[in-house]
C-alpha cells in the first residue's frame, strides 16, 4: 500500500480552476481529485514498472499547485513543446524523465511515462513515451518496494 510523505497539502478548486485558465485545459477527475487531496508529494514505496524494455523506476515526487518547490506550473514551462500535446508532467525520476497525465479527450486521465534520453525532433511522435496506468490512482497503487 502506497503512502503519501511530504504532501504539499489541500489546494481549493479555485486554485485548480486558476491554474487551468492559464494553461488553458480542464485537468481530468481523478487527477484532479489527487490534487485536491494532496496537491503532490512523495510515495512511498516509489518504485514502477515501465516496460519490458525499460524496466522499472523511482518517482522523486508529484508536482503541486502553489508556493511549492516542485511547482506544477514551473515544469509545464520546463517541458513545454518537449512532450506530446496533451500531456502534462506531475513528477519526475531521478533521471530527468518525466511521469506525464493526459488531458487529450481520447486518453484523459491516462498516466504515462516520458523517457528524455529517447527524446525526438517532434515531441507527438510518441516513441519515447510509455503508457503507466488508467489513472493516478492506479499508478499509484502500482508502486512497490525494490
Amino acid at each position: 500500500m502506497m503512502k503519501l510523505s511530504n504532501p504539499n497539502g489541500k489546494v481549493s478548486e479555485e486554485d485548480i480552476q486558476k491554474f487551468e485558465s492559464i494553461n488553458e485545459f480542464v485537468l481530468p477527475q481523478v487527477y484532479r481529485a489527487f490534487l485536491k487531496d494532496t496537491n503532490g508529494g512523495e510515495t512511498e514505496p516509489s518504485t514502477f514498472f515501465i516496460s519490458e524494455n525499460e524496466g522499472a523506476s523511482v518517482l522523486n515526487s508529484f508536482f503541486g499547485l502553489g508556493d511549492i518547490y516542485e511547482n506544477l506550473q514551473d515544469f509545464i514551462e520546463i517541458y513545454d513543446e518537449r512532450l506530446p500535446d496533451g500531456f502534462i508532467p506531475i513528477g519526475s525520476d531521478p533521471g530527468g524523465n518525466a511521469i506525464c497525465v493526459s488531458v487529450n479527450k481520447d486518453n484523459s486521465d491516462n498516466i504515462y511515462f516520458w523517457d528524455h534520453e529517447e527524446e525526438t525532433e517532434n515531441p507527438n511522435e510518441m516513441s519515447n513515451v510509455f503508457f503507466l496506468a488508467n489513472d493516478i490512482e492506479e499508478f499509484i497503487n502500482n508502486f512497490y518496494e525494490d
